[in-house]
């Protein structure tokens, strides 16, 4: 065995990881690495800091791709994707991370906190040893929602439609909703249209698979993205938005639901979701895991 390290190479590593996630995704397990869809929509997403991708680390076994340390959308927040044969890389892959994915702060000191499930306590205690502390009030829950047959009647406020973007794809309406519903104030600049064109070019997006819910004045007020994972059959919810003026109405309820419909016509059986919102528990999701931030101050 002959383990190499190299920095990720984009855009030809992008596959290769992708597939890597794919592969280690064991079904009837708590998934120990990112879903495949999560590694796009970071690629895809408009806050991904392209200039930084050369120091995403990954580890090789003869060609092989048995691990991978990055961030997402912040350097100094940092995530471990490791081959199940390879648990003992873990203390490299940490040391690499602080040689090379750290933040500063304002005083230059420099800081990582790394994100750990719940569920590795041998990965908790290497941390531990290190001298990170786990920051038990930030949870970031994973969710899953089980496919159901029959599925639950989805239903909407008299006047509202429920469409998908293969019907109606004006970009202007979509960066709207998401520009509201994530709580931006004001109307969006025309500038952010291209951000949501970028997404839509991602190989994996499906125009048919993403919904939205247009009020009678036909705009449109709720948005809910799904990603399906054809290989395992799985997939993730992301992103759902919903404009201020028209929350509790259940909208995004109809929106979500409609797309695991969707995907669960494709065979899809599970959903994830990256939250542990009492609005995902309210329509048919359950709390799988938590990653656990673990952050360490490093001396000037």
């Amino acid at each position: 065995m002959s383990i190499q390290i190299r920095q990720y190479q984009s855009p030809q590593d992008f596959e290769s990881v992708g597939n890597f996630l794919i592969d280690t995704y064991k079904p009837g397990e708590k998934p120990a690495n990112w879903l495949q869809p999560r590694w796009e929509y970071m690629h895809f997403h408009p806050y991904l800091p392209k200039s930084e991708l050369h120091k995403i680390g990954i580890w090789e076994d003869a060609e092989n791709i048995v691990g991978v340390v990055h961030f997402e959308f912040r350097m100094g927040e940092v995530y471990f994707e490791i081959h199940p044969d390879y648990k003992h890389l873990k203390s490299d892959m940490l040391e690499y991370a602080e040689t090379r994915l750290c933040a500063k702060l304002a005083n230059q000191r420099r800081y990582l906190k790394v994100f750990i499930n719940d569920f590795d306590l041998e990965f908790e205690a290497i941390a531990k040893s290190r001298g990170y502390k786990k920051a038990t009030h930030l949870p970031d829950y994973t969710s899953i929602f089980k496919i159901v047959r029959p599925f639950p009647e989805i239903n909407l406020p008299k006047g509202f439609i429920l469409k998908s973007l293969a019907d109606d794809n004006n970009l202007k309406k979509i960066n709207r909703v998401l520009h509201r519903g994530f709580n931006h104030p004001g109307e969006p600049p025309d500038t952010e249209i291209e951000f949501r064109r970028k997404m839509q070019s991602a190989p994996n997006f499906k125009k048919d698979l993403n919904i939205v819910i247009e009020a009678p004045n036909e705009d449109f007020v709720s948005y809910s993205g799904i990603w399906f994972e054809a290989v395992n059959k799985i997939a993730s919810v992301e992103p759902v938005a919903t404009d201020p003026d028209y929350r509790f109405m259940g909208l995004s309820k109809a929106a979500v639901l409609e797309c695991v419909r969707r995907v669960g016509e494709l065979g899809a059986t599970i959903v994830y979701v990256g939250s542990g919102q009492a609005f995902y528990e309210a329509i048919g999701f359950s709390k799988l895991f938590a990653y656990f931030p673990w952050i360490k101050y490093f001396e000037l």
